[in-house]
């Protein structure tokens, strides 16, 4: 009963003090604490086995040193502008006899939005202009599958937006074959860029502070347009695909997950692959898959 006893508080335990407490719970087994007169089982212990266990433990542990420290700030639930008290506050009221409990109950959004974020598929690198940057043969098998896994997922997609870039247009197309009846939108805000300077810097690219300042406000514009809450008047859950790149991609995620955007570049994203956000009315972001690119053979998986 001792040894088991023992045991319960050694699973609380790691490191050497579980070394020490193993030890400790075999000599206490054997007798080997000794009693006042200097034998085995001679009256109590002079070391209990919760003394060892005591000593075992670094001197200024305690269970709040081992838990993180909140850090950063709390959640914005007005992130995308689009919080109902604050558009309610923020009206003139037209008439004195106006509700706000129930104008605000009103402007409340009812639906989810999900957003799937398509990487576009593995494209001719040494091409000089974005004309020549068109899909490799591997890059259409790699769309093929995209389109059927976002096929068998059986969802009721509402709308198809890509990149105008070359590659990303040809893997729309692509796609778009697997989901008929679905629209198709180009446009020029979701092409490939460079959003913010990443930290920790890297050494194998390096924009111009220019490009950062053109490329990030074009793609922060882009969040602006797509990611956010579904407007009131919106009654059904929606699913929304898009397709563009990597570094547009990555920063949608830390801007939807108010993480820091300067973060965006820690992440990793194979060709085809799916990232799928959803957007709660209340305000809140959930980050469904980052990156999926399961459904695809290991042979077919590039990250170009």
């Amino acid at each position: 009963m001792a040894y088991r006893r023992t045991l319960k508080v050694l699973c609380g335990l790691a490191g050497g003090s579980a070394v020490i407490v193993v030890a400790a719970a075999a000599a206490d087994s054997h007798g080997y604490f000794f009693g006042g007169g200097g034998q085995p089982g001679d009256g109590p212990s002079r070391w209990s086995r919760f003394n060892v266990i005591k000593a075992a433990q670094p001197a200024s542990w305690t269970p709040a040193s081992h838990t993180p420290a909140p850090s950063g700030h709390a959640w914005d639930f007005n992130w995308d502008k689009r919080d109902p008290s604050a558009l309610v506050n923020g009206k003139k009221k037209e008439s004195v006899t106006e509700d706000p409990s129930s104008e605000q109950e009103n402007g409340k959004p009812k639906a989810t939005r999900n957003i799937l974020l398509i990487r576009h598929s593995q494209y001719n690198l040494s091409g000089a202009s974005d004309k020549e940057r068109f899909l490799t043969p591997l890059g259409r098998e790699q769309a093929e599958l995209t389109g059927q896994r976002l096929s068998v997922l059986g969802l009721k997609y509402d709308l198809l937006i890509h990149s105008s870039m070359t590659r990303a247009t040809e893997t729309a197309n692509i796609i778009s074959k697997h989901l008929p009846g679905l629209d198709l939108v180009s446009c020029d805000l979701l092409r490939e860029g460079a959003p913010i300077e990443p930290v920790p810097p890297v050494t194998h690219w390096k924009p111009d502070a220019v490009q950062y300042h053109e490329d990030g406000a074009r793609i922060e514009a882009a969040f602006r347009r797509y990611i956010h809450r579904a407007d009131p008047k919106q009654k059904e859950d929606s699913f929304e695909i898009i397709v563009c790149h990597a570094n547009v991609i990555r920063y949608f995620v830390c801007r939807a997950l108010q993480f820091p955007p300067e973060g965006w570049l820690r992440m990793g994203l194979n060709n085809g692959s799916i990232t799928w956000l959803t957007i709660r009315p209340s305000g809140r972001v959930a980050l469904r898959t980052l990156g999926d690119s399961g459904f695809m053979p290991p042979d077919k998986l590039s990250r170009t």
